[in-house]
């Protein structure tokens, strides 16, 4: 029997599968969690009919919640007046959702052709938003768990914890580098130190289960972003010379 016309022109639908596929990385965590949950967000965005844009905006207003709930309960939290697995948890899902959110709206423009220059812009802009809340969450857990954190050491911790995000930005052009190309599983677990999900993964469960680590917390990724940051710089150089 000869299949009708209209069989024949009706289109594919894109699977959970064919989102993930177009995933830009991001680590081990991020494409083995973080980015699954995004392909099914970005499918249940494509069956509603919404925008990348859509998703990008209600990534930056649940990482800002959540960011601000932490913020507002880390006094109470270290006075012993609210659980800290309460607000550990919550954290571990707001974040992690938020992150997931924002894998999402990528995989979204990228399957269904809706990718656009202001498109991207925006989602960068709200990275740098959610980002900065994240870090003043942790600051102010920290400082909160431990008054006599250094300031420099807050500062310095903030603005290197944005390094991340630059050599993201600076990889995804035409002239992207990367000083370690190894993609062997021992290398990938190295590199978990700055996958985004697993840091915010780790992140929400110091905050439950052990809030005066977080201080320890941001001396490890101030020493760990900063070394990159030197080391990037190093690369860059020795390569342009």
């Amino acid at each position: 029997m000869t299949p009708s016309v209209s069989t024949l022109a009706e289109p594919t639908r894109p699977t959970v599968a064919d989102f993930h596929r177009v995933n830009r990385g991001g680590g081990l965590f991020s494409e083995s969690v973080s980015q699954w949950i995004g392909a099914v967000f970005a499918l249940v965005a494509q069956r509603l009919g919404l925008r990348p844009t859509a998703l990008t905006i209600t990534n930056l207003i649940l990482g800002l919640a959540t960011s601000a709930t932490v913020v507002a309960l880390a006094g109470p939290v270290a006075a012993g007046d609210t659980p800290a697995w309460v607000v550990g948890l919550a954290a571990l899902f707001g974040w992690q959702i938020a992150y997931a959110l924002d894998c999402a709206d990528g995989q979204l423009a990228r399957v269904t052709g809706q990718g656009s220059a202001a498109g991207a812009r925006v989602d960068v802009l709200c990275d740098v938003a959610a980002q900065i809340a994240l870090v003043a969450a942790l600051s102010a857990v920290a400082v909160a768990q431990r008054p006599e954190t250094p300031v420099w050491l807050v500062a310095t911790f903030a603005g290197t914890w944005m390094v991340n995000l630059v050599t993201s930005v600076m990889q995804s052009g035409p002239n992207a580098a990367s000083m370690v190309t190894s993609t062997s599983l021992p290398v990938r677990l190295v590199k978990l130190v700055r996958d985004y999900g697993a840091v915010i993964f780790v992140a929400a469960l110091v905050l439950a289960f052990a809030p005066a680590l977080v201080f320890w917390v941001i001396v490890a990724f101030t020493v760990v972003n900063g070394g990159f940051l030197l080391a990037s710089i190093a690369f860059s150089a020795r390569a342009s010379l």
